[in-house]
């Protein structure tokens, strides 16, 4: 029971130390952003993270001024 706690606790050490070689070793070194905005490729691409199109959804009118016009024109008919 003993051994495996211990050799469980080696391995994540070793897991950490080589998942941190950046932060750890290098001067001003810091974890890549995990965030889908911090990604060059996909900003130009126009992706975005569910949360920025949902918050840029939100601020944006859901008809413009015609097509309110135009639903209007079709409920009275």
């Amino acid at each position: 029971m003993v051994e495996t706690i211990v050799i469980t606790l080696l391995i994540v050490a070793i897991c950490i130390v080589l998942l941190g070689i950046k932060i750890f070793f290098v001067k001003g070194g810091k974890f890549p952003s995990g965030h889908v905005s911090g990604n060059k490729a996909l900003r130009e691409r126009g992706i975005g993270c569910a949360q920025s199109q949902d918050r840029e959804a939100q601020q944006k009118p859901r008809f413009s001024i015609n097509e309110r016009e135009k639903t209007l024109t079709n409920n009275m008919n």
